[in-house]
């Protein structure tokens, strides 16, 4: 199961070439991360929402690959995001960018997102309800076309 969050491209995301910009891609998965994660007055508390005022959700890694260009259009994209991985005091989310109707592919991307308690600064592990509301959206990691060889 994903999570589909519609995010709507702003002139500013263009680049010299007429599509969104490699950099403001991390941007607009933010945005969907964030919308994601939030609970607050005015989130859309998702099943995924864990981060509150005592927790900061920080960024350990991204791997990105851009499959076409994005053109500026006035609807919204769609951010499609899922979990890949439940650690300790972490998680891998998944992302696929996609046209409004879901047909055309953009973007693969993963990010590993790291739980750390604001007071002490040091991560914290997933509790039991955030595990249990994360497991409906645990799937395989995207299938990048190439990985690198290490």
């Amino acid at each position: 199961m994903r999570l589909h969050v519609p995010i709507a491209l702003r002139w500013s995301d263009m680049d010299a070439y007429n599509h969104v910009n490699n950099a403001r891609i991390f941007t607009l998965l933010e945005e969907a991360r964030v919308r994601a994660f939030w609970v607050g007055e005015d989130s859309a508390a998702t099943p995924l929402s864990s981060a509150d005022d005592h927790t900061l959700t920080l960024i350990a890694r991204q791997e990105i690959e851009y499959v076409r260009p994005i053109e500026y259009r006035a609807k919204p994209i769609d951010v499609q995001l899922w979990c890949t991985h439940l650690g300790s005091a972490s998680c891998d989310v998944a992302y696929e960018i996609y046209d409004e109707a879901g047909e055309e592919l953009y973007v693969r991307a993963l990010t590993t997102v790291v739980f750390v308690d604001a007071e002490t600064q040091r991560p914290r592990r997933l509790r039991d309800d955030e595990r249990d509301a994360w497991q409906a959206y645990l799937g395989d990691a995207p299938g990048f076309r190439r990985r690198p060889r290490g």
